[in-house]
């Protein structure tokens, strides 16, 4: 009888601890075979490095298009429940003033990227760099008659003539905006002084997007415009009469940035694309297929560009602009609607 109670004892633990075995294993998750990319940038090269990455892997892409502020508020939006795994794509500034957002990730090229376009505590990397350029319609506007700094930019010849994007909708004209504030004075008034001269000359032209701005001025729409280097390089490689400008009192350097969204459901799978998009193999394909300058210095520019050392920098404080965003947004927004005027306007 004893023998009997000690051998069904021994059948009822062993059945608890098979059921508890099965338990465990159901608590751990399926391998994921996809990831959610919430990105702004052009489709050709989204797509282009999305399906490389899908045939590397095997793993499927779930790409979210829009522009980069609509993007970062839906992070915000969703930080209780992320939908999205990355962003790939927006400014640097843009991202910076996001970061809470953000997990910390050092993909396995982060050595290949200057410390100064990631960040300190390593919530963004960027991928690719963004100087910001002025170009002008060679059918219009001669060499000898094209501007060739900021300041020009307030000439009365040009007013009513300029492409500029709107900073509330555009990171990359927000970013330019803040170029021109670290130009001519940052936090004080010059730098504000100057923009509302600049506004004037706009004559109430704003464009509602940063890709409208070179193809106004190729198209003729504009004589000049404010862009990325990137866009404009595109347009001119591809036969648009346009030239290309690096301001006298020097331009910013931006980093296009990517980032894992902190809690991401398919965080390994982030990691893998957002070490991808760092891969030599995808930093060449960029430059040669879509004119756009990676990060990394140990591959070829695109078509026709110089390297950043021939470039003349202002000193652009990603942090100031970031955390200043909101201000300077609202100001340019009082500026163009009128409320804020002065003797220049």
């Amino acid at each position: 009888m004893k023998k009997l109670t000690k051998f069904l004892s021994l059948i009822v633990t062993l059945s608890l601890l098979v059921a508890g075995c099965g338990r465990e294993e159901d608590k751990v998750p399926h391998k994921s075979n996809e990831v959610t990319v919430y990105s702004p940038l052009f489709p050709d090269a989204i797509n282009s490095v999305t399906k490389g990455f899908t045939e590397e892997t095997g793993i499927k892409v779930n790409l979210v298009v829009a522009g980069t502020g609509e993007l970062l508020k839906k992070i915000q939006a969703e930080s209780a429940n992320p939908l999205g795994d990355l962003i790939f794509g927006g400014g640097a500034e843009s991202l910076n003033s996001y970061k809470e957002y953000f997990e910390p990730y050092k993909t396995k090229n982060n050595h290949k990227i200057d410390p100064q376009f990631r960040d300190t505590e390593d919530r963004w990397f960027g991928f690719a760099l963004l100087p910001m350029v002025m170009i002008y319609n060679t059918d219009l506007v001669t060499e000898e008659e094209a501007p060739t700094s900021w300041r020009d930019l307030t000439d009365p010849k040009w007013r009513g003539r300029i492409a500029m994007a709107s900073p509330v909708k555009s990171g990359s004209a927000y970013t330019i905006t803040a170029t021109l504030l670290t130009a001519f004075g940052k936090d004080n008034e010059e730098g504000f002084d100057f923009i509302k001269e600049f506004v004037a000359n706009l004559d109430g032209k704003v464009l509602g997007g940063s890709s409208a701005v070179p193809k106004g001025v190729v198209d003729g729409e504009y004589a000049i415009g404010l862009t990325l280097e990137s866009s404009a390089i595109k347009y001119k490689n591809a036969g648009g009469h346009i030239g290309i400008v690096y301001p006298s009192e020097g331009t910013s350097v931006v980093p296009d940035g990517a980032a894992l969204i902190k809690g991401a459901v398919n965080e390994e799978n982030a990691k893998l694309f957002l070490d991808y998009i760092t891969s030599e193999e995808v930093q060449s394909t960029l430059a040669t297929k879509f004119n756009i300058r990676g990060v990394r210095d140990d591959v070829a520019l695109p078509k026709g560009l110089g390297p950043i050392s021939e470039i003349k920098l202002l000193d652009y404080d990603f942090d100031w602009a970031s955390q200043s965003k909101e201000r300077i947004v609202k100001r340019w927004k009082d500026i163009v609607s009128g409320r804020e005027q002065d003797n220049t306007i």
